[in-house]
């Protein structure tokens, strides 16, 4: 396997938090790569589902989701549902690469489980239970990128809701999960999961021992076990440094996460000159007394591109300027973005804007009844607003 495209993903608990679960991820892809960032309403499958590579079987009415995703792909990044769940992949290298483990092989994409899970659940417990049903009963694996060759592997991910979170760690078929309720946790293109394991696949340690990944001596420790030899912990160590620091308060909100994910010294967030930039972002404030918000860039480098909240409603639209028209052409945000992406004085303007939406937002979802209809358009409004900037 080469080097897994960088990319990371954070979740801050109460009590470190302003309010409910806050939740965010860089993406990281190929130079040029284009993510869209779609709205998929709920729907019952008349049929087997297709996934990237693969079919799956239905499993009934799926749940509406927020999805940012490669537009080449059917699976997301990154994404959200109607039940305030939210779900993020990173790429990771194992030291078990062969049979079903063998990541070159075209099964389900951690892509494909990260929509599969959000599809079907409605709380993170739920989207483990999927995740991981569907991870033993299919396997993973396939190429991730349409230009770099050999770019392929396996898949952590982070689940949340407005109650906990979850860390799965994954190797072919079997895995391990570990839950988070207080405080704050991240993940990168390694694995992190130690001693603390909650939940796991039958025989996880016995196959471990089979492989003679592990001697079966002391407690059993699954990075230990089947981390691939040359990882890099310096993005995973300056993440949890970055959360430390704006935790310190006790009063973390979507804007920390904000200023998380466009951090350039820590290699967080990547421009769009460098080999694998950060291609797309997501913040979600997950509550269960207000409407979940859900901020998507659709654009690269979150430090110049600009967050626009999409809630979930009984009629919600969003912009056709964030959809790709097909496989092979950006959509019209991302062509208007990166023709304007050395003005910075249209940067400023934006960023001064989603500053006031911020404001303007918190303001309005702290009173809002169960009528959330005024919300149906926001994600479209501040899309086209921008667009009217780079015209």
């Amino acid at each position: 396997m080469e080097a897994p495209l960088p990319s990371d993903t954070f979740v801050v608990l109460p009590p470190l938090t302003d309010h409910g679960v806050v939740f965010g991820r860089n993406s990281g892809g190929p130079r040029g790569e284009i993510q869209e960032v779609i709205y998929v309403p709920s729907k019952e499958p008349s049929g087997p589902i297709q996934c990237t590579y693969m079919e799956v079987d239905p499993a009934g009415k799926t749940k509406a989701v927020i999805l940012s995703k490669p537009n080449w792909m059917w699976g997301a990044e990154m994404g959200a549902n109607e039940c305030g769940v939210t779900i993020g992949n990173q790429a990771i290298q194992t030291n078990d690469n062969d049979g079903d483990s063998d990541p070159n092989v075209k099964r389900l994409l951690g892509t494909d489980l990260v929509r599969l899970g959000l599809e079907r659940s409605s709380n993170a417990d739920e989207a483990l239970n999927v995740i991981t049903n569907l991870l033993e009963k299919y396997g993973q694996g396939g190429p991730c990128s349409k230009s770099e060759g050999g770019c392929a592997y396996h898949n952590s991910f982070l689940i949340a809701d407005s109650e906990c979170a979850w860390v799965l760690e994954t190797c072919g078929k079997h895995w391990a999960a570990e839950k988070i309720t207080s405080g704050f946790r991240n993940i990168s293109n390694l694995l992190t999961i130690t001693t603390k394991i909650d939940k796991k696949s039958q025989g996880l340690e016995e196959y471990a021992k089979n492989k003679g990944l592990w001697d079966g001596n002391g407690e059993f420790n699954f990075s230990q076990a089947f981390s691939a030899e040359g990882k890099s912990e310096v993005r995973y160590l300056a993440g949890q440094k970055l959360l430390g620091k704006f935790t310190s308060s006790n009063s973390f909100r979507e804007t920390d996460m904000f200023k998380i994910l466009r951090d350039k010294e820590s290699g967080i967030c990547r421009d769009c000159d460098d080999g694998f930039p950060t291609t797309g972002s997501q913040v979600s404030t997950l509550t269960s007394t207000r409407p979940s918000v859900h901020w998507f860039t659709a654009t690269p480098d979150p430090s110049r591109s600009v967050f626009k909240p999409f809630i979930f409603t009984k009629n919600v639209a969003i912009s056709k300027h964030t959809i790709c028209p097909d496989k092979e052409n950006p959509h019209t945000l991302y062509i208007l973005y990166k023709k304007s992406e050395s003005n910075k004085g249209v940067q400023d303007l934006l960023h001064e804007m989603e500053s006031n939406c911020v404001k303007e937002l918190d303001q309005v979802i702290s009173t809002v009844g169960e009528d959330l209809s005024e919300f149906d358009e926001l994600l479209k409004d501040c899309v086209e607003t921008e667009v009217k900037f780079y015209r």
